[in-house]
């Protein structure tokens, strides 16, 4: 069995409501030890009316299989904790967990890192300049690399730019970002087993630009980076107009779409797999994935949050190989 560090994100968000949900879904396919703090995990077994026992571990190597047993490792960054709202000490708790997880991960004692929903508004308030998990886990394994996919359904996308202003997005879009961001893109199916991958690469502009008319990054900048991975033996193709080329990826036409940015490949992926999206970082020297949504403050720690996200991003993350 794969042996999973599971962060339970924002303490007051639905992370540890899912995070709960899941590892008593997966316990049948997964090893799982939890990251975070033991009274926020037993105030969420409480509230759900989950039959989990909550097992503290001081080495991960510990846990075993045992189906009713949710095996934690404390971290202990809270005395108490706010719900609903972001909160400065749960920012710094986030990322306390996150650390540990990582530290794990890059020792070899757990094989995947899965995280729960953090806010990036907490994380400001904690004093944190990253803007997401994505740059976090960049950061602390010292990756340059790096690219957030996004699965759900038939769709598979890689975002060329992530967490930035959509005003900030041409400047960003050279050869360059679209060429590691192809490479990626093949490094991902590796990851999933796909042998011959099937690489489609977005334009920007309407109509992929329409030979100039609507905007010139194609003929500047994307065009130029697919033909340079062509001759890597990439098999990228494009630029294909946005509004066309998720059809042929849902129709599994192509197997991953190297989107220009955020919203490009999030609004089609969440249109068909809201309750199932899964987000995988790219480039790093350990597997991470994590549920497609965030803390949802709204509904947190009402028992209402669906754990269906966060359990493929489980099931994913016992699939993946590092390549």
């Amino acid at each position: 069995m794969k042996k999973l560090a599971i962060t339970i994100g924002d303490p007051a968000g639905i992370g540890p409501e899912i995070v709960a949900r899941a590892v008593s879904a997966m316990s049948e396919k997964c090893l799982s030890v939890v990251i975070g703090d033991m009274s926020v995990m037993r105030e969420a077994v409480r509230m759900i009316g989950s039959p989990l026992k909550i097992r503290t571990i001081a080495d991960v190597n510990d846990i075993f299989h045992s189906p009713g047993v949710l095996w934690r490792y404390d971290v202990k960054a809270l005395q108490t904790f706010v719900k609903g709202r972001p909160d400065a000490a749960n920012g710094a708790a986030c990322v306390s967990y996150i650390k540990k997880a990582v530290e794990l991960a890059v020792d070899g004692k757990v094989d995947a890192v899965v995280t729960a929903p953090i806010s990036k508004e907490a994380l400001k308030l904690g004093g944190f300049h990253w803007p997401g998990h994505t740059e976090m886990l960049a950061e602390l394994t010292k990756t340059e690399e790096f690219a957030m996919m996004l699965t759900g359904g038939p769709l598979k996308v890689i975002l060329v730019t992530i967490h930035t202003a959509l005003k900030n997005v041409p400047g960003m879009v050279t050869k360059e970002s679209v060429l590691r961001a192809v490479r990626l893109a093949g490094r991902a199916c590796a990851m999933l087993g796909l042998k011959r991958p099937r690489i489609a690469v977005a334009g920007l502009n309407p109509h992929a630009g329409e030979s100039g008319i609507f905007g010139t990054e194609e003929i500047t900048d994307i065009m130029p980076a697919i033909v340079a991975a062509q001759k890597e033996g990439i098999a990228a193709e494009g630029p294909f107009p946005p509004d066309i080329i998720f059809h042929k990826a849902y129709r599994r036409e192509v197997d991953i779409v190297v989107c220009m940015y955020h919203d490009q490949g999030l609004i089609p992926l969440k249109m068909i797999a809201f309750d199932r999206g899964v987000n995988v970082t790219v480039g790093l020297p350990i597997i991470r994935t994590s549920p497609d949504h965030g803390t949802a403050y709204d509904i947190a720690w009402k028992g209402k949050a669906n754990p269906s996200s966060m359990i493929e991003a489980m099931r994913l993350a016992t699939r993946l190989k590092l390549t």
